[in-house]
C-alpha cells in the first residue's frame, strides 16, 4: 500500500533494456551465486549461534538507580524441563544506608512487589523471602534487608511446555519496591531474559542455594508449641510458646516476627525467656490491630557470631478469643500506595462537559488552525514530498479538468484523515485513555512505522529503486487507471507524513482544542487539513498559479534526490526519539531492520532473473530480524526512578506530590511539561531553560525547577495538563503560593521568565 500511494507523487525512471539486463546477469550470474550461497550460510550460522549468543539481548536484565540495583537472574542447572529445580530471582544491592522491606514490612514501609510476564506453560510461585533483619526507626521498627539480598521465586514447567523453535523462553519482570533510608523512595523497574531451554543455566547458582539456604526452615510440630490470648495475662499481650528449636539456640535472645501485618508492636519492648528446651515470649498487641487471625504465621530467628541470619517458622492456631479489633478507616493519602495502580494509564481524565470556546476566540483558533496547516507544507517531514508532487502537477498541466479532480481528491484526503486522527483521539479520551495529542509519538511501534515510511520515501527518491521496478505490473496499471483516487490516497499519505510535526511544532496548540466540544474539535482539525491541502487547490484550479512554479526539465531530478536528505534527517530524529523511549537496544534492533528493508527495495528494483532470488533472499533476512527484534523494538523502557529530593540547582522529577510538598514550603515552583519528541521542548530547553543567566535568575529567587516528562503515556501528566486547560507539549508553568498558575507561552526568552517571577 505504501509504494502504491508513492507512484503518484514520485517521478520514476526507464529500467534498463531487456538486452543490457540480460547482458548483465550473464555476466555476474556465476559470482553472484557464489556469493548467495556463501551469505546463505552465514546467515545459517548466525542463526544457530543466536540462542546462546543472545541469551540476555532482549530488554535489560537490570536496573540501577540512585538507591540499588537491580538484576534480574536465573537458575536452571537442567534446563527448563517439568520436574526440574528452576528459580527466578530478583537481586537487589542497595547503596550504604538504605533498605527495601520484607513480606511484612513492619511498622511502616512496603514488601518488595513482582507481576511476571511469562510464556504459556510456565507459572511463577511465591517469593521465597529470605530471613530478614529488624531494623529500628526510632520508637518503631521494620523488617527488611540491607546491603544485597536474592528474592528468589520457584518457576514450574508444566508438561506440555514448549519453548520458541530455536529453543529460547522470554522471560518478563516487572518489579515495584520501596528503598528507604531516613525518607523513603518508590521505585519501579521492567526486567528481562532470554533463556536457552535445553541448556544448562547455572552461573549465579551459588547466590540462589545462599538465598535459599537463610530461608526460615520449618519448625518441626511439637506439643510444647502454642500461641495463645490469655485473659489472665495484661490486656492486649499474646503469648507465644515454642519448642523443638536447635539445642544451639538455647539461652539465646531472638528475634520474632509475624508473616501477618499490622498484628503486634514491632518496635516496643516484650519480654522472653527460656524454660529448659522451650522458649517462651509475650508481646504486645498492635493498638491499630484490625486482623483476628485463626492461625498465626510466625518467624523467631538469631543472630549468628559471624553476623548471618538464621531463622525458624512456624504456623499456630491461636487459643482463646481476641480483643476487639480496632474499625477500619480509610486509608490516609500519605499512607497510601506511592505506586500507580497497574490500570493507572486508563484512569478517566477529570469527568466535566467541554466549555464552547467563545465566538471571536473560536473564529480565531480558526484562522490559526488554517494557518497551521499551511505552516506544515514548509516541515521537513512534510515538504520534500509535497514540492515533489507540485513539480508532478506543473508537468501534467494540460489536462486541467482531471487536475481539478485530483485536487479536490487530494484535499478530501487530507481533511478527512486529520479529521478521523481527532476523532480517534476524542473516542480514546472518551473511553477513559489518559492521552493528549502527541499520543501517536509516544508509542515505539507508531515511532519505528514512522521510521520506516520515511526511509522508504528517502530511498526512492535518492533513486535505490523506482516505485513501477517494484510493484506488479497489474498494480501499476490499475493506480494509473484510477487517478482521482489515487490523489484521495495521496492525501492520506501526506496526513501521515505530517503526523510526526504536527506533535512537535504545534502539540500544546492542538491540545488546548481538545478541551473544547467535539464539534468545535473537529472542525478546527478539519480547517488545518484545508491549510494543508490549500496549495495543491490553489495550483489545480488557478490556472495561472501554475506559471508561479520552475519549468519542468532534468533539475527536477536532482531536486528529487536533493529532498531525500531532508527526510534522512526525520529518520534520524525518529530513531533518536525511540531510544528515549526503549533504550540503545530498540535503537540497534530499529536500523537492523530498516538496513533489512533497505536491501528488500533495492533487490525488489533488480533487473533480470536474480531480482526473484534476491528479492526472496533479502525477505527472509527482513523476516528472520523481524522476528528475533521486532519485539525489542517496540518494548517499551521503564524509565528510572530518581529521588524526589529536589536539588539545590537543576531539575527534579515532577510529580504532583513533590509540587504541593514544595508549594506548602512557600518557595515558587516552575513546572516544565515536555516531551523527547517535542522540538519545540528541546528547543526552548537548549536555548533558554538550560541557559547560564536563566539558571542564575531561578536560584536568586529559589525557585524549585521540577520536569514532567510525557515522553511515555503518563496518567499524572495527562491529568495535570487537562487542568490547566491543555493536552500537549510544550507547556510551562509557574506555581506560586496561594495564587492561581501562571501559564507562559509556548516559546519562551530570558525576558519572558524574568517578567513572570517578577510579577506580583
Amino acid at each position: 500500500m505504501l509504494l502504491h500511494l508513492l507512484l503518484d507523487a514520485l517521478t520514476a525512471l526507464q529500467p534498463p533494456t531487456p538486452a543490457a539486463c540480460a547482458q548483465t546477469a550473464r555476466t555476474r550470474m556465476p559470482g553472484l551465486r557464489r556469493g548467495l550461497t556463501g551469505l546463505a550460510a552465514l546467515l545459517a550460522l548466525w542463526a544457530v549461534q543466536t540462542p546462546g549468543a543472545y541469551a540476555q539481548l532482549p530488554g535489560t536484565a537490570t536496573v540501577t538507580t540512585p538507591h540499588v540495583t537491580a538484576e534480574l537472574q536465573a537458575y536452571a542447572p537442567q534446563g527448563l524441563q517439568p520436574q526440574a529445580p528452576l528459580w527466578l530471582g530478583l537481586r537487589i544491592e542497595h547503596q550504604p544506608g538504605w533498605h527495601t522491606y520484607w513480606k511484612n514490612a513492619g511498622d511502616s514501609g512496603l514488601p518488595t512487589e513482582f507481576e511476571w510476564r511469562l510464556p504459556a506453560g510456565l507459572s511463577a510461585g511465591p517469593i521465597a523471602w529470605p530471613v530478614p533483619r529488624k531494623i529500628p526507626v526510632g520508637p518503631l521498627a521494620n523488617y527488611g534487608y540491607e546491603d544485597t539480598v536474592l528474592l528468589p521465586v520457584p518457576l514450574t514447567v508444566d508438561a506440555g511446555f514448549q519453548p520458541s523453535p530455536l529453543g529460547t523462553v522470554d522471560i518478563r519482570l516487572h518489579a515495584r519496591w520501596l528503598v528507604c533510608r531516613v525518607e523513603c523512595i518508590p521505585e519501579e523497574g521492567d526486567f528481562s531474559l532470554r533463556l536457552n531451554a535445553r541448556s544448562s543455566t547455572a552461573i549465579h547458582g551459588a547466590a540462589f542455594e545462599a538465598a535459599l539456604a537463610s530461608q526460615p526452615r520449618d519448625l518441626p510440630a511439637h506439643p510444647g508449641q502454642r500461641v495463645a490470648i490469655d485473659p489472665a495475662a495484661p490486656a492486649g499481650t499474646l503469648d507465644i510458646a515454642l519448642a523443638g528449636l536447635p539445642p544451639a539456640w538455647q539461652g539465646q535472645r531472638l528475634e520474632f516476627l509475624t508473616e501477618t501485618p499490622e498484628l503486634i508492636e514491632t518496635g516496643a519492648e516484650w519480654q522472653q525467656h527460656w524454660q529448659g528446651d522451650q522458649w517462651l515470649a509475650r508481646v504486645p498487641l498492635s493498638a491499630y490491630r484490625q486482623a483476628s487471625p485463626d492461625t498465626l504465621p510466625l518467624v523467631v530467628t538469631l543472630t549468628a557470631a559471624d553476623g548471618g541470619l538464621q531463622g525458624w517458622r512456624a504456623e499456630l492456631p491461636i487459643q482463646g478469643a481476641w480483643p476487639a479489633a480496632v474499625a477500619p478507616v480509610a486509608a490516609a493519602p500519605a499512607t497510601a500506595s506511592p505506586w500507580p495502580r497497574p490500570d493507572a494509564a486508563q484512569d478517566p481524565l477529570p469527568a466535566g462537559p467541554a466549555s464552547p470556546a467563545s465566538w471571536p476566540a473560536y473564529l480565531a483558533a480558526l484562522v490559526g488552525a488554517l494557518l497551521g496547516g499551511l505552516l506544515l507544507n514548509v516541515m521537513p517531514c512534510v515538504f520534500p514530498v509535497l514540492a515533489i508532487k507540485a513539480m508532478g502537477m506543473a508537468a501534467h498541466a494540460g489536462d486541467r479538468p482531471a487536475q481539478r479532480r485530483a485536487g479536490l481528491a487530494y484535499a478530501a484526503g487530507v481533511i478527512l484523515s486529520l479529521t478521523a486522527l481527532a476523532a480517534l483521539l476524542l473516542s480514546l479520551r472518551a473511553a477513559g485513555q489518559a492521552v493528549g495529542w502527541g499520543f501517536q509519538l509516544q508509542s515505539p511501534g507508531v515511532v519505528a512505522g514512522l521510521a520506516a515510511l520515511f526511509t522508504v520515501l528517502g530511498l526512492q527518491m535518492a533513486g535505490l529503486f523506482q516505485t513501477g521496478s517494484v510493484l506488479p505490473s497489474s498494480l501499476a496499471t490499475r493506480q494509473l487507471r484510477h487517478p482521482t483516487l489515487n490523489a484521495g490516497l495521496s492525501g492520506v499519505l501526506a496526513v501521515a507524513v505530517a503526523s510526526p510535526c504536527t506533535a512537535p511544532f504545534m502539540g500544546a496548540s492542538l491540545g488546548y482544542t481538545l478541551t473544547l466540544p467535539a464539534g468545535q474539535t473537529l472542525l478546527l482539525f478539519a480547517t488545518m487539513g484545508l491549510g494543508l491541502a490549500l496549495p495543491f487547490l490553489i495550483l489545480s484550479w488557478v490556472p495561472r498559479a501554475a506559471g508561479w512554479l520552475p519549468r519542468p526539465g532534468p533539475w527536477m531530478e536532482n531536486l528529487r534526490q536533493l529532498m531525500a536528505f531532508p527526510l534522512f534527517g526525520t529518520v534520524v530524529w525518529l530513531v533518536w526519539v525511540l531510544g528515549q523511549l526503549g533504550g540503545g537496544d530498540s535503537v540497534a534492533a530499529l536500523l537492523a531492520l530498516l538496513v533489512a528493508l533497505a536491501m528488500l527495495l533495492w533487490s525488489l528494483g533488480r533487473p533480470g532473473r536474480l531480482r526473484l532470488p534476491l528479492a526472496a533472499f533479502s525477505l527472509a533476512v527482513l523476516l528472520a530480524l523481524a522476528w528475533l527484534v521486532g519485539p525489542t523494538v517496540v518494548r517499551e523502557e521503564a524509565p528510572a526512578t530518581a529521588s524526589t529530593q529536589v536539588p539545590a540547582g537543576g531539575w527534579a522529577p515532577w510529580s504532583p506530590a513533590q509540587e504541593q510538598a514544595l508549594l506548602d514550603q512557600g518557595r515558587t515552583v516552575f513546572v516544565d511539561y515536555t516531551a523527547a519528541w517535542c522540538i519545540t521542548c528541546q528547543f526552548n530547553k537548549k536555548t533558554v531553560l538550560d541557559d547560564a543567566e536563566v539558571q542564575a535568575i531561578f536560584q536568586r529567587r529559589n525557585v524549585a525547577l521540577l520536569r514532567a516528562d510525557w515522553t511515555r503515556r503518563d496518567a499524572a501528566i495527562t491529568a495535570a495538563l487537562a487542568s490547566l486547560g491543555r493536552n500537549g507539549v510544550p507547556v510551562y508553568v509557574l506555581h506560586k503560593p496561594g495564587r492561581p498558575p501562571h501559564l507562559l507561552p509556548e516559546i519562551l526568552s530570558t525576558n519572558t521568565i524574568s517578567q513572570a517571577l517578577a510579577a506580583d
